[in-house]
């Protein structure tokens, strides 16, 4: 699966059930990232083991999109058998902090940021 625009990816592996972001996602409200929320939501009805989230080269999230971030996390959450990990850079300013807060949401979630 995959969407790409001018702006930005989202990019799911199956094989290596892992959902990769990049570029700038400013969308303006719920309805324009919904292709990205079907997809997330498409992957965590699959049922993997475990899912990968690749945001390192994410650069730019609005609040829209770190609300719908969240709710995905919170979907896997409810899921219990299914294993989330997190990948993001350091050298992003928000997602060093916004990421952290996705523990919070998820105490089982592993956060790698490089």
């Amino acid at each position: 699966m995959k969407i790409q625009q001018e702006d930005y990816s989202i990019v799911y592996d199956a094989v290596a059930t892992t959902v990769v972001c990049q570029g700038s996602l400013r969308l303006n409200g719920t309805a324009e990232y919904s292709p990205i929320i079907d997809l997330l939501n498409d992957v965590v009805e699959q049922e993997p083991s475990h899912i990968i989230l690749n945001l390192r080269e994410l650069k730019f999230l609005n609040s829209t999109g770190i609300s719908m971030l969240s709710k995905f996390v919170i979907n896997v959450r409810n899921r219990k058998n299914i294993q989330m990990i997190v990948i993001g850079s350091q050298e992003i300013s928000w997602q060093s902090k916004f990421l952290k807060n996705l523990q919070r949401l998820m105490p089982s979630l592993q956060l790698k940021l490089t």
